[in-house]
């Protein structure tokens, strides 16, 4: 019997049964495995950490796609950081608006396999308004004025590969490589165990201290160390629920499996201890 465990703190474990493994390898610049299993169907792990399971993307790549779109529909040009698996760009491309999408992911290998094993969440980096840039996000940052309606920063956890993008001189670039009322999207850790709550504080007070609106809201994945996630919300402009225009969103009759509007609104409604780690590191 085989099972696939992650590690959330040194006193908690989460484990999946696994059916079989499908691929292992290391790349250049981590371990990368697929494994089969009947409760979430294909798991994709980045070393050792799990990144999504068939059965639950669709949660995290839904709410941090359509939040930012239902508040500024009008994006044309989108860049995802990170996201070689592609869930992210699949829900980018039910716009029929957005006009370019850049993916910029540090290693190929997560793309070649998620076309290969995850069919379902990669299938829509084919789309022709999709280009692919296999480098740094951090470094690719740096080079771009003025350049985007949308940033969705699904990164891996702020250790490795990933590091990178939760630095203060990482937001800074977001912000200049943003339109005068471009949005912002990352992924935000969980509140819930303690060294996770201090990469989320890190990451809030260094993009508060980029842009004029921070807003986080949260999102419930059963997968992700205790279900309890976050996103962060950053805007030179728009307000996440104030300045909404929910049908004209409701009119492109987008079709979702976790995502709605009211959704939309409650997540940014937060526990009292979550609202407390934030305000800790906002003042």
């Amino acid at each position: 019997m085989l099972w696939f465990t992650e590690q959330h703190t040194p006193n908690v474990r989460f484990s999946i049964k696994i059916d079989k493994q499908l691929f292992s390898e290391q790349s250049e610049f981590q371990r990368i495995d697929v494994f089969e299993s009947e409760e979430f169907g294909r798991v994709l792990a980045l070393d050792g950490y799990l990144m999504l399971t068939e059965k639950d993307e669709f949660i995290y790549h839904e709410m941090i796609t359509h939040v930012p779109m239902c508040v500024h529909p009008s994006a044309k040009r989108v860049l995802v950081i990170g996201g070689g698996d592609g869930g992210t760009v699949r829900e980018l491309t039910k716009y029929q608006n957005i006009e370019k999408i850049d993916l910029v992911e540090i290693d190929q290998r997560v793309v070649e396999v998620s076309k290969m094993f995850l069919p379902k969440t990669a299938a829509a980096l084919e789309d022709p308004r999709v280009t692919c840039y296999y480098e740094d996000g951090l470094k690719f940052i740096r080079h771009v004025e003025d350049e985007y309606d949308l940033i969705l920063v699904d990164s891996t956890d702020p250790f490795g590969p990933g590091e990178g993008l939760f630095t203060k001189e990482f937001y800074g670039n977001c912000f200049k490589a943003l339109h005068e009322d471009g949005i912002m999207v990352n992924q935000h850790e969980s509140p819930f165990y303690k060294e996770d709550a201090y990469a989320m504080q890190r990451a809030h007070k260094r993009i508060c201290h980029s842009f004029p609106i921070s807003r986080v809201y949260q999102v419930h994945i059963p997968t992700y160390p205790s279900g309890h996630w976050l996103f962060g919300f950053a805007s030179k402009k728009y307000h996440p629920v104030k300045d909404v225009n929910w049908q004209a969103w409701k009119e492109l009759r987008i079709r979702c499996h976790y995502y709605n509007c009211p959704l939309h609104a409650g997540s940014f409604a937060l526990p009292n201890y979550v609202e407390e780690l934030l305000r800790d590191v906002e003042d």
